[in-house]
């Protein structure tokens, strides 16, 4: 068994080979944090993989990438078999798999399995993989814990149903993370990033609407970053950010207030 490289500042991200949490893993490795990603992507897309791999590795960090299904048990336990006891000082919450169906209409509709799967992939997965880590004695003091949200939690969109019931379940778990997991020195928060053109929002019917929509929603009339989303994680890991526990906050440069 080969143990991963970590420091009293590594990060675990789940779902972090593109969008949100590739641009997390950017951001935390540039800061100095040893990164272990667990990701899923076909042979075609590792070659890209492997070079955002070398970008952080320049950083001098040690970059360990599991291409494998975080949803799976064995999966988690392969990767917590590898990481040595108090290391991990964050974990990102950035599995985006889910159904996009309708719940009604011509086409195939949404299924209590569609809905099952997703609860758990973009809701669930996150308390299960904090609660193994606990059990596991992985983290280390200081933790911050964090999962990445999105306005469709509470808008209406097409589509959106099953993912927008994980995202409300996600919220429910990190308030409830926030108070319980607060004596083990852990603080839990979402970030609610506005509409930004990742792989998995460009799957939503009509996402090419909804980021029209939000330029012109959107006080600086543009539309948020991979980026803007990595520097709140940061700002968030930052020593003066230990007293933040239980929010969701929203990085969308205001678009929201419309």
């Amino acid at each position: 068994m080969t143990k991963i490289e970590t420091t009293p500042k590594t990060a675990l991200i789940l779902g972090g080979s593109s969008g949100l949490g590739l641009a997390t893993a950017h951001k935390l490795a540039s800061a100095g944090y040893a990164i272990v990603l667990v990701h899923r992507d076909r042979k075609s897309n590792i070659p890209n993989l492997e070079a955002e791999v070398a970008k952080m590795e320049s950083f001098g960090v040690s970059v360990t990438t599991y291409n494998k299904d975080a949803l799976k048990e064995e999966t988690m336990q392969e990767v917590l078999a590898e990481i040595e006891a108090k290391s991990i000082s964050v974990l990102i919450h950035s599995i985006a798999k889910g159904s996009l169906k309708a719940l009604s209409g011509t086409e195939e509709v949404l299924s209590k399995i569609d809905i099952d799967i997703t609860l758990h992939a973009m809701g669930t997965s996150w308390w299960q993989w904090t609660a193994a880590l606990l059990q596991q004695d992985k983290f280390c003091k200081n933790v911050r814990n964090i999962a990445f949200t999105s306005e469709g939690n509470t808008k209406v969109w097409p589509g959106y149903g099953a993912v927008s019931a994980a995202k409300a379940t996600l919220e429910a778990l990190m308030r409830q993370m926030a108070i319980e997991l607060a004596p083990h020195g852990i603080t839990t928060n979402c970030i609610q990033a506005g509409t930004t053109e990742t792989p998995s929002f460009k799957m939503i019917p009509g996402s090419d609407k909804l980021a029209e929509m939000a330029k012109r929603r959107n006080p600086f009339g543009r539309l948020t970053t991979p980026e803007d989303v990595a520097n709140a994680v940061w700002l968030l890991c930052q020593e003066e950010g230990k007293w933040i526990n239980g929010v969701v906050l929203r990085v969308d440069g205001g678009e929201g207030l419309r």
